[in-house]
């Protein structure tokens, strides 16, 4: 085992400032940072409405840890440069969201990311986050 993977905290709250109801990422599965990320949504019946959107945001969460230098990072979703949407989650789906750093131009970074159930890709997108404390 790696050094980095004894190392990663699942806990999303661990990276960003975000909590409940806004903080949409479950658990981090990988992390290589600077790189990529993957993280897991679980879809509920009390989020039964959940707007498709916000898979955007879950990737712009996630691709701001991956981004960061460590826990306790902050970023903000600078621009949605692309967003593709296939279809809508349901309820019960367990959504895996993958990000790829894909360049990154002083505190700002371009994102690419998707999120799929099983085989089905829900959304995909390519987004620029400005990476550190928003002071």
């Amino acid at each position: 085992m790696s050094r980095e993977a004894r190392l990663l905290n699942p806990d999303p709250s661990a990276y960003l400032p975000h909590r409940a109801p806004f903080l949409f990422l479950d658990r981090i599965v990988s992390l290589d940072p600077g790189n990529s990320a993957t993280a897991t949504i679980n879809r509920t019946s009390d989020t039964e409405g959940w707007p498709i959107f916000l898979c955007i945001e879950a990737m712009a969460q996630l691709g701001g840890i991956a981004s960061a230098t460590g826990e306790g990072g902050g970023g903000i979703l600078a621009a949605i440069d692309r967003a593709e949407f296939h279809e809508e989650p349901v309820p019960g789906d367990c959504l895996l969201i993958s990000v790829r750093v894909l360049k990154t131009f002083g505190p700002l970074s371009m994102i690419e990311g998707d999120v799929s159930s099983g085989e089905r890709i829900v959304a995909t997108a390519t987004v620029t986050l400005k990476i550190g404390r928003l002071s």
